[in-house]
């Protein structure tokens, strides 16, 4: 478990104290649960399926190994048994590098770093809106993301926030994220990370006296 209830009761109690200084919504989730990346694992079936009969045909593979009586089969006969026999030599290439990638999960260390950012970009925005983040009343909610299998942090700021607070504001508040979770410390540095982020939405969005706190202070765990 990355976080105990005292380590949420924490992160709460600073996202509570940020947004005592700011009009902005505070909205902090940590995914817990690893990608999988199924394109990657069909990619790599596919390639061994194209590559590794074809090498073993370069190395002398004949497909009177897999027929006892190809010595006495007539030309036609022996042309269909040998597209039957490759056909089924990569079928079983294709499966067994399927469930090889699979059952080892070797798709995460197979996937470009690049796509694998996409995928946590993906998810934060889908959880962005889910949240409720863009429906508050001056569209001012902010989300930390974190997402501990990639160790790759996100900030999404909703239109009230992102016109006035230019991205680069936000490096210090993903440095404590992604740094937090790299330490073995993600509940310190979600609370780092927090009280960063208070500070860059105080500077711009300072409270109103009719402020009311919309969305929940709550740490969501997925």
């Amino acid at each position: 478990m990355l976080f105990n209830d005292t380590d949420r009761a924490r992160i709460a109690a600073a996202i509570a104290t940020a947004e005592a200084t700011t009009a902005g919504e505070i909205v902090v989730i940590v995914n817990t649960r690893p990608h999988r990346y199924a394109a990657t694992m069909l990619a790599a079936a596919a390639l061994a399926a194209f590559t590794l009969p074809f090498a073993a045909v370069l190395l002398g593979w004949t497909p009177s190994l897999l027929f006892p009586d190809w010595d006495s089969l007539d030309a036609a006969t022996r042309e269909a048994h040998g597209i039957e026999g490759f056909a089924a030599v990569q079928a079983l290439c294709f499966l067994a590098m399927l469930a090889l990638v699979a059952l080892a999960r070797l798709d995460r260390a197979l996937t470009p770093r690049g796509l694998r950012r996409d995928r946590v970009h993906a998810a934060a925005l889908t959880q962005f809106r889910a949240r409720g983040l863009t429906r508050t009343a001056g569209r001012t909610g902010v989300l930390l993301y974190l997402d501990e299998a990639e160790r790759v942090a996100e900030v999404i700021a909703d239109d009230g926030v992102f016109a006035c607070v230019a991205p680069e504001d936000w490096a210090e508040t993903i440095a404590a994220l992604t740094g937090g979770i790299k330490a073995g410390r993600a509940a310190d540095g979600l609370v780092t990370a927090i009280a960063r982020a208070g500070a860059v939405l105080a500077r711009h969005l300072p409270r109103c006296d009719d402020d009311v706190n919309e969305l929940p202070d709550a740490l969501i765990e997925l």
